[in-house]
């Protein structure tokens, strides 16, 4: 896609606003510059706060059921702008517009996502009724809730939060990653004609934007999805006024292939649990134990397949894999790669970066390297992937929990038994079994250990976005 002539504006108040500064959208599969994204003031964030407070009272006071019929026509509307949007996105992020993780795949479940988690209810619970007590437990809505969307799925992860927070009662303000920010102000264009004014914000800027956010005093939640290092920031400045903070931070996920699985059924499923969306997801497996009997076979599949996958631009039909989405990102996988290089690591497939426009890296699979290589103890969040041999069962679960992450896992094989308490043993918030990155709208989704806060999805995450309050009324 060549430049887009259009304006992006923000949404602030139900209205579009603009900036003086704006910040360069690339697309990264020519390193060109597409569009300029509005670039927040101090003031504007002040302004889309002040905003979002004035709407709370009035929206929280709706019906769940009316802020069920608002999100259920927000969907449809964005359903309704579906090719614009996916082209659009494919042009920001990089990812190929077709496909099972394609551009419209991620329209598609964001709506689907809106509308499921639309049809949630928080009930109000009686704990005890009796001749002297009634004690009664019920939510209530937090008030304005900060939203911070990472580039690596900015809009179904946005939906992830924009979602609950509303059917909750609160009202948002949305900040989109300034590499992917695009589709998600288009989405506030539409929210425009749907929302009362002042629910339903979205502002975009640089990092220096996120902190205004989590430290601001009227913000009373912040839900916010990215690495573990700024997660950490972003509960510190939370901690000022005690926010609220939901966290889904980074992983290291290990994909735990038993000595009983079958390998040419099982190679293209790890590889696409591995390498979807150019490996940039925080669940993908980016450390993958083989056991030592099938290891060989396994490895020679896994290569094989590899080299059959068409890598380049996603507005190509016939592109599977995307670059990466980011020149910061591209930098680090690019250095990760040097790094096993140096260490003389066995890169057996890829680990040659041409140098072209894009960011292209190519899919890289690490033979057997140590417990302590950085390809296995740092998340890539690029298309770099160990592969690990191991002979027992005790000895590969110490390895995969041997992390600072808690993120998810996976278990390969035939023996379901074996394959559970395996799953078991793992120190992660999900394991999957023969299969990966099945995430749904009424399925719970949190981190375990240095992974995240809190969850997102089904009702314990709307739940994230509310008090608990208890009535107790004496009788005699």
């Amino acid at each position: 896609m060549n430049t887009i002539t259009r304006e992006f504006c923000m949404t602030i108040n139900g209205k579009p606003v603009l900036t003086e500064q704006t910040v360069p959208v690339i697309n990264p599969a020519n390193e060109t510059v597409i569009a300029q994204a509005p670039k927040a003031s101090r003031n504007d964030l002040n302004e889309a706060v002040k905003a979002a407070r004035a709407a709370f009272s009035t929206w929280s006071a709706l019906s769940i059921a009316e802020r069920t019929a608002k999100l259920e026509t927000f969907s449809d509307a964005i359903q309704q702008h579906r090719d614009e949007l996916a082209n659009l996105f494919t042009a920001e992020m990089g990812r190929p517009i077709n496909g099972g993780f394609g551009s419209y795949m991620e329209i598609d479940s964001a709506c689907h996502w809106c509308k499921v988690i639309a049809k949630n209810r928080l009930p109000r619970e009686i704990i005890e009724e009796n001749d002297s007590h009634t004690i009664e437990k019920y939510y209530t809505p937090l008030g304005v809730a900060g939203l911070i969307v990472p580039w690596n799925f900015p809009v179904l992860l946005a939906m992830w939060k924009i979602a609950p927070a509303l059917l909750a009662g609160n009202t948002i303000v949305v900040k989109p990653s300034p590499y992917t920010p695009l589709t998600t102000l288009r989405i506030g264009e539409i929210a425009r004609d749907i929302f009362p004014a002042g629910v339903f914000n979205v502002i975009t800027g640089e990092n220096e934007l996120g902190q205004w956010m989590t430290e601001h005093p009227d913000i009373n939640k912040i839900s916010f999805t990215g690495s573990t290092a700024t997660g950490k920031k972003v509960l510190q400045s939370a901690s000022v006024n005690l926010k609220r903070v939901t966290l889904e931070l980074g992983g290291n996920d290990a994909a735990i292939v038993l000595e009983d699985a079958d390998v040419k059924e099982v190679v293209p499923k790890l590889f696409w649990a591995a390498f979807s969306n150019t490996a940039q997801i925080c669940v993908a497996s980016k450390r993958l134990y083989v056991h030592q009997k099938i290891y060989d076979e396994f490895l020679a599949e896994l290569i094989q397949y590899a080299k059959t996958i068409p890598i380049g631009d996603g507005m190509n039909p016939a592109t599977l894999i995307g670059p990466v989405q980011n020149k910061m990102q591209y930098e680090k996988v690019k250095a990760l790669i040097e790094d096993a290089k140096s260490t003389g690591t066995n890169i057996v497939c890829g680990g040659i970066v041409e140098d072209k426009p894009g960011y292209f890296i190519p899919i890289t699979i690490v033979d057997n390297p140590p417990e302590d290589a950085r390809v296995v103890t740092e998340e890539a969040f690029g298309p770099v992937l160990p592969v690990i041999k191991y002979s027992n069962y005790d000895e590969v679960i110490t390895k995969a929990n041997n992390t600072d992450y808690g993120l998810a896992g996976s278990v390969w094989g035939k023996d379901l038994n074996l394959a559970r308490s395996i799953a078991e043993r793992l120190e992660t918030g999900t394991v999957w079994i023969n299969e990966a990155h099945i995430l749904l709208p009424n399925v719970p989704f949190g981190g375990h250990k240095q992974s995240g806060i809190g969850v997102e999805n089904s009702i314990e995450g709307l739940k994230e976005y509310t008090n608990t309050k208890t009535i107790m009324i004496k009788k005699k």
